[in-house]
Protein backbone atom coordinates (compact mmCIF):
# COMPACT_ATOMS: atom_id res chain seq x y z
CA UNK A 1 0.00 0.00 0.00
CA UNK A 2 1.28 3.45 -0.89
CA UNK A 3 1.19 5.33 2.42
CA UNK A 4 2.27 8.55 0.74
CA UNK A 5 -0.60 8.77 -1.72
CA UNK A 6 -3.36 10.23 0.51
CA UNK A 7 -1.02 12.97 1.60
CA UNK A 8 -0.07 13.82 -1.95
CA UNK A 9 -3.72 14.19 -2.89
CA UNK A 10 -4.18 16.67 -0.08
CA UNK A 11 -1.14 18.59 -1.24
CA UNK A 12 -2.45 18.70 -4.77
CA UNK A 13 -5.75 20.16 -3.65
CA UNK A 14 -4.55 22.89 -1.36
CA UNK A 15 -1.70 25.25 -1.08
CA UNK A 16 -0.29 27.92 1.11
CA UNK A 17 2.27 27.95 3.81
CA UNK A 18 2.13 28.79 7.40
CA UNK A 19 2.01 31.84 9.36
CA UNK A 20 -0.89 33.99 10.56
CA UNK A 21 0.36 34.76 9.45
CA UNK A 22 1.42 32.21 8.70
CA UNK A 23 -1.26 33.63 4.74
CA UNK A 24 -3.94 31.53 0.68
CA UNK A 25 -5.76 28.33 -0.11
CA UNK A 26 -6.40 27.38 -3.72
CA UNK A 27 -9.39 25.47 -4.99
CA UNK A 28 -11.74 25.46 -2.03
CA UNK A 29 -14.34 27.67 -3.68
CA UNK A 30 -13.71 26.50 -7.21
CA UNK A 31 -14.16 22.89 -6.07
CA UNK A 32 -15.89 23.04 -2.69
CA UNK A 33 -16.91 19.40 -2.61
CA UNK A 34 -13.42 18.01 -2.92
CA UNK A 35 -11.10 20.76 -1.75
CA UNK A 36 -9.01 20.33 1.36
CA UNK A 37 -7.44 23.14 3.33
CA UNK A 38 -4.12 21.73 4.21
CA UNK A 39 -1.69 24.47 4.97
CA UNK A 40 -1.80 27.34 7.38
CA UNK A 41 -1.47 30.59 5.46
CA UNK A 42 1.41 33.00 5.88
CA UNK A 43 0.32 35.81 8.07
CA UNK A 44 1.38 38.21 5.44
CA UNK A 45 -0.92 36.44 3.01
CA UNK A 46 -3.96 37.26 5.10
CA UNK A 47 -5.06 40.32 3.21
CA UNK A 48 -8.16 42.29 2.33
CA UNK A 49 -9.14 41.94 -1.30
CA UNK A 50 -12.16 43.24 -3.14
CA UNK A 51 -15.53 41.61 -2.71
CA UNK A 52 -16.34 38.00 -3.45
CA UNK A 53 -18.87 39.38 -5.90
CA UNK A 54 -16.10 40.08 -8.35
CA UNK A 55 -14.91 36.48 -8.50
CA UNK A 56 -17.02 35.11 -11.31
CA UNK A 57 -17.49 31.37 -10.97
CA UNK A 58 -16.53 31.46 -7.34
CA UNK A 59 -19.39 33.82 -6.66
CA UNK A 60 -21.86 31.32 -8.08
CA UNK A 61 -20.34 28.45 -6.12
CA UNK A 62 -20.50 30.42 -2.90
CA UNK A 63 -24.08 31.48 -3.58
CA UNK A 64 -25.13 27.85 -3.98
CA UNK A 65 -23.48 26.87 -0.71
CA UNK A 66 -25.03 29.86 1.04
CA UNK A 67 -28.50 28.97 -0.24
CA UNK A 68 -28.12 25.34 0.80
CA UNK A 69 -27.05 26.32 4.30
CA UNK A 70 -29.80 28.91 4.77
CA UNK A 71 -32.41 26.41 3.58
CA UNK A 72 -31.22 23.81 6.12
CA UNK A 73 -29.17 25.50 8.87
CA UNK A 74 -29.60 22.42 11.05
CA UNK A 75 -27.97 20.17 8.43
CA UNK A 76 -24.36 19.56 9.49
CA UNK A 77 -23.06 18.72 6.03
CA UNK A 78 -24.56 21.84 4.44
CA UNK A 79 -23.25 23.95 7.29
CA UNK A 80 -19.75 22.49 7.06
CA UNK A 81 -19.59 23.04 3.30
CA UNK A 82 -20.61 26.67 3.64
CA UNK A 83 -18.38 27.28 6.67
CA UNK A 84 -15.38 25.81 4.88
CA UNK A 85 -15.97 28.00 1.84
CA UNK A 86 -16.35 31.27 3.74
CA UNK A 87 -13.50 30.45 6.11
CA UNK A 88 -11.25 29.93 3.10
CA UNK A 89 -12.47 33.19 1.65
CA UNK A 90 -11.70 34.94 4.92
CA UNK A 91 -8.15 33.60 4.78
CA UNK A 92 -7.51 34.69 1.23
CA UNK A 93 -9.15 38.08 1.73
CA UNK A 94 -8.30 38.65 5.37
CA UNK A 95 -11.79 40.02 5.97
CA UNK A 96 -12.73 38.84 9.45
CA UNK A 97 -16.41 39.08 8.64
CA UNK A 98 -16.10 35.83 6.67
CA UNK A 99 -14.75 34.14 9.80
CA UNK A 100 -17.88 35.37 11.54
CA UNK A 101 -19.98 33.80 8.79
CA UNK A 102 -18.16 30.49 9.27
CA UNK A 103 -18.75 30.65 13.01
CA UNK A 104 -22.44 31.43 12.47
CA UNK A 105 -22.80 28.34 10.31
CA UNK A 106 -21.21 26.22 13.04
CA UNK A 107 -23.11 27.86 15.92
CA UNK A 108 -25.47 24.91 16.59
CA UNK A 109 -22.40 22.72 17.12
CA UNK A 110 -20.04 25.26 18.71
CA UNK A 111 -19.98 23.44 22.05
CA UNK A 112 -20.74 19.97 20.75
CA UNK A 113 -18.50 17.12 21.87
CA UNK A 114 -19.73 14.52 19.40
CA UNK A 115 -18.81 16.13 16.08
CA UNK A 116 -17.27 14.03 13.30
CA UNK A 117 -13.64 14.64 12.39
CA UNK A 118 -14.46 17.12 9.62
CA UNK A 119 -16.59 19.17 12.01
CA UNK A 120 -13.95 19.23 14.72
CA UNK A 121 -11.27 20.18 12.21
CA UNK A 122 -13.24 23.04 10.70
CA UNK A 123 -14.33 24.32 14.10
CA UNK A 124 -10.67 24.25 15.13
CA UNK A 125 -9.74 26.29 12.07
CA UNK A 126 -12.40 28.89 12.80
CA UNK A 127 -11.30 29.13 16.44
CA UNK A 128 -7.69 29.75 15.49
CA UNK A 129 -8.93 32.24 12.91
CA UNK A 130 -10.14 34.25 15.88
CA UNK A 131 -6.75 33.72 17.57
CA UNK A 132 -8.06 31.09 20.01
CA UNK A 133 -5.07 28.96 19.15
CA UNK A 134 -5.11 26.55 22.08
CA UNK A 135 -8.83 25.85 21.62
CA UNK A 136 -8.34 25.40 17.90
CA UNK A 137 -5.45 23.01 18.43
CA UNK A 138 -7.56 21.01 20.88
CA UNK A 139 -10.27 20.48 18.23
CA UNK A 140 -7.72 19.55 15.58
CA UNK A 141 -6.14 17.04 17.97
CA UNK A 142 -9.58 15.48 18.49
CA UNK A 143 -10.06 15.29 14.73
CA UNK A 144 -6.72 13.50 14.38
CA UNK A 145 -7.71 11.04 17.11
CA UNK A 146 -10.79 10.15 15.07
CA UNK A 147 -9.12 10.08 11.64
CA UNK A 148 -5.34 9.95 12.01
CA UNK A 149 -4.68 9.44 8.31
CA UNK A 150 -6.06 12.83 7.22
CA UNK A 151 -2.99 14.69 5.99
CA UNK A 152 -4.53 18.15 6.21
CA UNK A 153 -5.16 17.69 9.93
CA UNK A 154 -1.48 17.02 10.55
CA UNK A 155 -0.40 19.93 8.35
CA UNK A 156 -2.41 22.45 10.32
CA UNK A 157 -1.32 20.96 13.63
CA UNK A 158 2.29 21.32 12.52
CA UNK A 159 1.57 24.93 11.55
CA UNK A 160 -0.02 25.77 14.88
CA UNK A 161 2.88 24.26 16.77
CA UNK A 162 5.26 26.48 14.79
CA UNK A 163 3.04 29.47 15.42
CA UNK A 164 3.18 28.79 19.15
CA UNK A 165 6.97 28.25 18.96
CA UNK A 166 6.53 24.65 20.14
CA UNK A 167 9.32 23.28 17.99
CA UNK A 168 9.52 19.98 19.87
CA UNK A 169 5.88 19.22 19.05
CA UNK A 170 6.40 20.32 15.44
CA UNK A 171 9.30 17.87 15.22
CA UNK A 172 7.08 15.12 16.60
CA UNK A 173 4.49 15.98 13.97
CA UNK A 174 7.03 15.37 11.20
CA UNK A 175 7.85 12.00 12.72
CA UNK A 176 4.21 11.02 12.74
CA UNK A 177 3.83 12.24 9.14
CA UNK A 178 6.70 10.00 8.11
CA UNK A 179 5.08 7.01 9.80
CA UNK A 180 1.71 7.70 8.19
CA UNK A 181 2.59 9.20 4.82
CA UNK A 182 6.22 8.37 4.07
CA UNK A 183 9.60 10.05 4.30
CA UNK A 184 9.26 12.17 1.15
CA UNK A 185 6.19 13.95 2.47
CA UNK A 186 7.60 14.36 5.96
CA UNK A 187 10.81 15.83 4.57
CA UNK A 188 8.88 18.79 3.15
CA UNK A 189 7.79 19.74 6.66
CA UNK A 190 11.20 18.98 8.08
CA UNK A 191 12.61 21.47 5.61
CA UNK A 192 10.21 24.17 6.84
CA UNK A 193 11.16 23.35 10.42
CA UNK A 194 14.85 23.55 9.52
CA UNK A 195 14.73 27.06 8.12
CA UNK A 196 12.62 28.11 11.09
CA UNK A 197 15.30 26.78 13.46
CA UNK A 198 18.48 28.20 11.96
CA UNK A 199 19.34 25.74 9.17
CA UNK A 200 18.07 27.37 5.97
CA UNK A 201 20.77 26.04 3.63
CA UNK A 202 19.85 22.43 4.44
CA UNK A 203 16.22 23.39 3.89
CA UNK A 204 17.09 24.83 0.48
CA UNK A 205 18.56 21.49 -0.57
CA UNK A 206 15.57 19.51 0.68
CA UNK A 207 12.97 21.81 -0.87
CA UNK A 208 14.82 21.90 -4.18
CA UNK A 209 14.84 18.11 -4.22
CA UNK A 210 11.13 17.97 -3.42
CA UNK A 211 10.34 20.49 -6.18
CA UNK A 212 12.05 18.17 -8.69
CA UNK A 213 10.12 15.11 -7.52
CA UNK A 214 7.64 13.72 -10.07
CA UNK A 215 5.15 13.44 -7.19
CA UNK A 216 4.94 17.22 -6.81
CA UNK A 217 4.63 18.61 -10.29
CA UNK A 218 1.04 19.84 -9.94
CA UNK A 219 0.62 23.60 -9.72
CA UNK A 220 -0.47 23.70 -6.07
CA UNK A 221 2.51 21.67 -4.90
CA UNK A 222 4.90 23.74 -6.97
CA UNK A 223 3.49 26.98 -5.57
CA UNK A 224 3.75 25.75 -2.00
CA UNK A 225 7.26 24.39 -2.44
CA UNK A 226 8.31 27.46 -4.42
CA UNK A 227 7.17 29.79 -1.67
CA UNK A 228 9.08 27.89 0.99
CA UNK A 229 12.16 27.52 -1.19
CA UNK A 230 12.19 31.28 -1.70
CA UNK A 231 11.67 31.86 1.99
CA UNK A 232 14.55 29.52 2.85
CA UNK A 233 16.79 31.49 0.46
CA UNK A 234 15.67 34.75 2.07
CA UNK A 235 16.35 33.47 5.58
CA UNK A 236 19.78 32.25 4.42
CA UNK A 237 20.69 35.76 3.27
CA UNK A 238 20.19 35.01 -0.44
CA UNK A 239 17.56 37.60 -1.45
CA UNK A 240 18.41 37.51 -5.15
CA UNK A 241 17.73 33.77 -5.26
CA UNK A 242 14.48 34.23 -3.32
CA UNK A 243 13.33 36.88 -5.77
CA UNK A 244 14.24 34.64 -8.70
CA UNK A 245 12.31 31.66 -7.33
CA UNK A 246 9.21 33.67 -6.49
CA UNK A 247 9.28 35.59 -9.77
CA UNK A 248 9.41 32.34 -11.73
CA UNK A 249 6.45 30.90 -9.84
CA UNK A 250 4.47 34.12 -10.26
CA UNK A 251 4.77 33.75 -14.04
CA UNK A 252 2.78 30.52 -13.70
CA UNK A 253 0.52 31.54 -10.81
CA UNK A 254 -0.10 35.18 -11.53
CA UNK A 255 -3.09 35.38 -9.20
CA UNK A 256 -1.13 34.23 -6.15
CA UNK A 257 -1.39 36.93 -3.49
CA UNK A 258 1.18 35.15 -1.39
CA UNK A 259 3.89 35.16 -4.05
CA UNK A 260 3.15 38.72 -5.14
CA UNK A 261 3.15 39.99 -1.57
CA UNK A 262 6.34 38.13 -0.68
CA UNK A 263 8.07 39.68 -3.67
CA UNK A 264 6.81 43.17 -2.90
CA UNK A 265 8.00 42.92 0.70
CA UNK A 266 11.45 41.64 -0.23
CA UNK A 267 11.89 44.19 -3.00
CA UNK A 268 11.05 46.94 -0.53
CA UNK A 269 13.54 45.51 1.96
CA UNK A 270 16.17 45.58 -0.77
CA UNK A 271 15.41 49.21 -1.60
CA UNK A 272 14.09 48.32 -5.05
CA UNK A 273 11.12 50.62 -4.64
CA UNK A 274 10.10 51.00 -8.28
CA UNK A 275 9.82 47.24 -8.69
CA UNK A 276 8.18 46.83 -5.29
CA UNK A 277 5.47 49.34 -6.09
CA UNK A 278 4.81 47.81 -9.50
CA UNK A 279 4.60 44.37 -7.93
CA UNK A 280 2.20 45.53 -5.22
CA UNK A 281 -0.03 47.65 -7.44
CA UNK A 282 -0.11 45.18 -10.35
CA UNK A 283 -1.97 47.77 -12.46
CA UNK A 284 -4.96 47.64 -10.11
CA UNK A 285 -7.10 50.41 -8.71
CA UNK A 286 -6.75 51.09 -5.01
CA UNK A 287 -10.12 49.65 -4.14
CA UNK A 288 -9.13 46.21 -5.38
CA UNK A 289 -5.77 46.11 -3.60
CA UNK A 290 -5.44 43.93 -0.55
CA UNK A 291 -4.54 45.64 2.73
CA UNK A 292 -1.12 44.01 2.72
CA UNK A 293 -0.34 44.93 -0.90
CA UNK A 294 -1.60 48.46 -0.31
CA UNK A 295 0.78 48.73 2.63
CA UNK A 296 3.73 47.59 0.49
CA UNK A 297 2.78 50.08 -2.24
CA UNK A 298 2.70 52.79 0.43
CA UNK A 299 6.16 51.85 1.74
CA UNK A 300 7.51 51.85 -1.82
CA UNK A 301 6.00 55.28 -2.52
CA UNK A 302 7.60 56.67 0.60
CA UNK A 303 10.92 55.21 -0.52
CA UNK A 304 10.49 56.84 -3.91
CA UNK A 305 9.26 60.11 -2.39
CA UNK A 306 6.57 60.19 -5.05
CA UNK A 307 3.24 62.01 -5.09
CA UNK A 308 1.28 58.80 -4.57
CA UNK A 309 2.23 58.49 -0.93
CA UNK A 310 -0.49 60.83 0.37
CA UNK A 311 -3.22 59.06 -1.59
CA UNK A 312 -2.07 55.59 -0.50
CA UNK A 313 -1.68 56.63 3.15
CA UNK A 314 -5.18 58.12 3.14
CA UNK A 315 -6.60 54.88 1.75
CA UNK A 316 -4.84 52.78 4.39
CA UNK A 317 -6.00 55.06 7.19
CA UNK A 318 -9.57 54.84 5.93
CA UNK A 319 -9.46 51.05 5.91
CA UNK A 320 -8.14 50.87 9.45
CA UNK A 321 -10.80 53.32 10.59
CA UNK A 322 -13.49 51.14 9.00
CA UNK A 323 -12.09 48.09 10.80
CA UNK A 324 -12.18 49.99 14.09
CA UNK A 325 -15.81 50.98 13.48
CA UNK A 326 -16.60 47.29 12.92
CA UNK A 327 -14.92 46.68 16.30
CA UNK A 328 -12.52 44.14 14.88
CA UNK A 329 -10.16 43.37 17.74
CA UNK A 330 -7.72 41.00 16.03
CA UNK A 331 -4.27 42.35 15.33
CA UNK A 332 -3.38 41.83 11.67
CA UNK A 333 0.04 42.53 10.23
CA UNK A 334 -0.86 45.37 7.83
CA UNK A 335 -1.89 47.41 10.87
CA UNK A 336 1.42 46.67 12.59
CA UNK A 337 3.34 47.62 9.46
CA UNK A 338 1.40 50.87 9.16
CA UNK A 339 2.08 51.82 12.77
CA UNK A 340 5.72 50.68 12.92
CA UNK A 341 7.42 50.29 9.52
CA UNK A 342 5.57 53.29 8.09
CA UNK A 343 5.94 55.10 11.41
CA UNK A 344 2.38 56.32 11.82
CA UNK A 345 2.26 55.68 15.58
CA UNK A 346 5.30 53.89 16.96
CA UNK A 347 4.07 53.79 20.55
CA UNK A 348 0.76 52.24 19.52
CA UNK A 349 2.67 49.82 17.33
CA UNK A 350 4.86 48.70 20.21
CA UNK A 351 1.83 48.18 22.44
CA UNK A 352 0.17 46.11 19.71
CA UNK A 353 3.37 44.10 19.22
CA UNK A 354 3.55 43.25 22.91
CA UNK A 355 -0.07 42.11 22.86
CA UNK A 356 0.30 40.23 19.58
CA UNK A 357 3.44 38.39 20.71
CA UNK A 358 1.54 36.83 23.59
CA UNK A 359 -0.65 35.07 21.03
CA UNK A 360 1.62 34.24 18.11
CA UNK A 361 5.33 34.22 17.48
CA UNK A 362 6.20 34.75 13.84
CA UNK A 363 9.43 36.07 12.24
CA UNK A 364 7.79 39.10 10.54
CA UNK A 365 6.15 40.08 13.82
CA UNK A 366 9.48 39.68 15.61
CA UNK A 367 11.03 42.11 13.15
CA UNK A 368 8.35 44.74 13.69
CA UNK A 369 8.46 44.27 17.47
CA UNK A 370 12.23 44.87 17.52
CA UNK A 371 11.97 47.87 15.20
CA UNK A 372 9.41 49.55 17.46
CA UNK A 373 11.40 48.87 20.62
CA UNK A 374 14.55 50.36 19.10
CA UNK A 375 12.75 53.39 17.69
CA UNK A 376 11.37 54.19 21.14
CA UNK A 377 14.67 53.45 22.92
CA UNK A 378 12.98 50.66 24.88
CA UNK A 379 15.16 47.68 23.92
CA UNK A 380 14.08 45.56 26.87
CA UNK A 381 10.49 45.70 25.65
CA UNK A 382 11.56 43.37 22.82
CA UNK A 383 13.38 40.93 25.11
CA UNK A 384 10.73 38.25 24.37
CA UNK A 385 11.87 38.35 20.74
CA UNK A 386 15.49 37.80 21.76
CA UNK A 387 14.50 34.89 24.01
CA UNK A 388 12.38 33.36 21.22
CA UNK A 389 15.20 33.65 18.68
CA UNK A 390 17.67 32.04 21.07
CA UNK A 391 15.25 29.26 21.97
CA UNK A 392 14.25 28.35 18.43
CA UNK A 393 17.52 29.15 16.66
CA UNK A 394 15.66 31.22 14.08
CA UNK A 395 17.56 34.01 12.41
CA UNK A 396 17.58 35.99 9.20
CA UNK A 397 19.79 38.90 8.14
CA UNK A 398 17.34 41.62 9.16
CA UNK A 399 16.39 40.13 12.50
CA UNK A 400 19.99 39.28 13.37
CA UNK A 401 20.96 42.92 12.83
CA UNK A 402 18.10 44.17 15.01
CA UNK A 403 18.91 41.76 17.82
CA UNK A 404 22.52 42.95 17.79
CA UNK A 405 21.25 46.52 18.03
CA UNK A 406 18.95 45.63 20.91
CA UNK A 407 21.75 44.03 22.90
CA UNK A 408 24.16 46.85 22.09
CA UNK A 409 21.69 49.55 23.14
CA UNK A 410 22.82 51.45 26.28
CA UNK A 411 19.51 50.75 27.96
CA UNK A 412 19.68 46.99 27.36
CA UNK A 413 21.91 46.52 30.39
CA UNK A 414 19.75 48.66 32.65
CA UNK A 415 18.15 46.79 35.51
CA UNK A 416 14.57 45.96 34.79
CA UNK A 417 11.92 47.14 37.19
Amino acid sequence: MDNRQPHKKALAKACSPMGLAWICLWGALANPAGAQERFWPEASAVVLATSVHGQGGRQAALRQLDQAWRAHPEDLNASLAYARAVFTLGLTEGDLRWFGSAKAALKPWWLAEDLPADGLFLRGLVKQGFHAFDAGLKDINKAIALEPRRAEFWSWRFALHLLLADMASAQQDTQEMQRLFGAEEADVYRAVLLYRTGQPLVAVQMLSRAARSPNYQDASSQDWLGFHLGEAHRVAGQPALAIAVWSERLKVSGQSHLLRLSLAELLNQQGRFVQAKAMAMNQRDLGSLTDALLMQALLASRGLKDADETRLASQMAARLKAQALRQESLIERPKLIYQIAYGQDMAAGLALSIENWQLQKEPPDALLFAQAALALAQPRAAEPVVVWAEKTGYTDPQLASLIRQLKAHPRWSEQRS
